[in-house]
């Protein structure tokens, strides 16, 4: 089996309300389908929602970077050789993570429909039977927030992740309104999105928060600062995780040898796909680290990438792979039931593609094929 066709999709997803974090306000999702088809006539979707933020690429970027460099170099490669097809991605540019992670999806998805096997299989089989995910709360007013949560509780949601990272007194505004509408009892999750910067104004935040009962902390500094981070959970008591901070196994060598992290957020975007984060999570164990799968916004077919992902390892212990939910228009159709995900367990992905909606949603295509 050998790919004899890629192509490209540059799609707008469509949100149903503004997206906000500390560090952006999405009107709309920009994302990126990969297509792959192989000489026994299958097809194999991928992802990739690129993040100037996080991880420095671009919409425009990563879809030159696919068309000009990635996908070529795959035409004729079999999707059975993950390790291989790694290797060669790395060799060819550093860095550019979910430009690789649609490629790696798309030949799980690939490899998953060959073998007649759900992807989860490939990677170990199902070790979680349910997964649940949060209600995701963007950045407004700390009434709004909390009026938000106490609708989210009423829905059935069992757990709630609260995006923050303005001026920090403000932001524990919001937790405490939060937390008072939907009693102690609600596990409640704090994203900065290294929204309060230093360790200093880190350490006042979070001191604020002790009595609020709080999961855990995200990312509260800027990226690349493990230190940093590390400084902060010597000082507090509230478990601290690393997001933006940990993209590579080298970051996980770092966050374990300073010390920074209770938990890791493993997105397929930051590392490359599943097989590199398998990788992560495994390493992780042995170091007593748990992990969440964690999303960038993808559509049905990256947030079922990230399912397969989180199904298949026992330190994978949460999930936030809401993407679906927000769009007003998604282009496949993973099942979610409030609070929970419900993966199919057809070959692959399980996800079927809405071909019409794809072509009314992309607004940039090209395609590569065998000469």
């Amino acid at each position: 089996m050998k790919i004899v066709k890629a192509e490209i999709f540059g799609i707008h997803l469509p949100l149903k309300e503004p997206f906000i974090i500390s560090y952006a306000t999405y009107d709309y999702m920009p994302s990126i389908i990969v297509r792959l088809e192989t000489d026994n006539g299958l097809l194999g979707y991928g992802e990739a929602v690129p993040d100037e933020h996080v991880t420095g690429e671009s919409f425009h970027s990563t879809f030159s970077l696919l068309k000009h460099t990635l996908l070529p170099a795959i035409i004729g490669f079999s999707p059975l050789k993950m390790e291989s097809l790694h290797q060669m991605m790395n060799e060819l540019i550093s860095f550019n993570p979910s430009a690789k992670a649609a490629i790696d999806i798309a030949c799980y998805d690939l490899l998953g429909k060959y073998k007649q096997e759900p992807v989860y299989n490939l990677l170990g089989g199902r070790h979680h039977e349910t997964l649940s995910y949060p209600k995701v709360l963007s950045i407004e007013e700390p009434s709004i927030m909390a009026k938000k949560a106490k609708e989210a509780t009423a829905q059935g949601y069992q757990s709630l992740k609260l995006k923050v990272g303005t001026e920090y007194l403000e932001d524990c505004k919001r937790i405490a309104y939060v937390r008072e509408q939907v009693g102690m009892e609600v596990p409640i999750r704090v994203d900065v999105n290294q929204g309060w910067k230093n360790v200093s104004t880190s350490l006042q935040a979070i001191k604020l928060l002790e009595h609020l009962n709080v999961s855990w902390i995200e990312q509260p500094i800027k990226m690349g600062d493990i230190h940093g981070l590390g400084e902060i959970r010597q000082k507090t008591s509230t478990p601290l995780m690393a997001d933006e901070s940990i993209h590579s196994g080298e970051d996980l060598i770092e966050i374990i040898r300073n010390q920074a992290a209770d938990k890791i957020n493993i997105k397929l975007m930051k590392c490359g796909g599943i097989y590199p984060a398998i990788h992560m999570a495994k390493a992780a164990e042995y170091a007593g680290i748990e992990c969440q799968i964690g999303s960038m916004v993808e559509s049905s077919i990256g947030s079922a990438a990230g399912y397969h992902t989180a199904v298949s390892r026992r330190n994978i212990i949460s999930t936030e792979l809401t993407g679906p939910l927000l769009f007003s228009k998604d282009i496949g159709d993973l099942k979610y039931e409030i609070p929970f995900v419900h993966l199919s367990d057809k070959p692959g992905l399980g996800i079927t593609v809405n071909e019409e909606i794809l072509k009314e949603l992309t607004i940039q295509y090209d395609s590569i094929e065998k000469d």
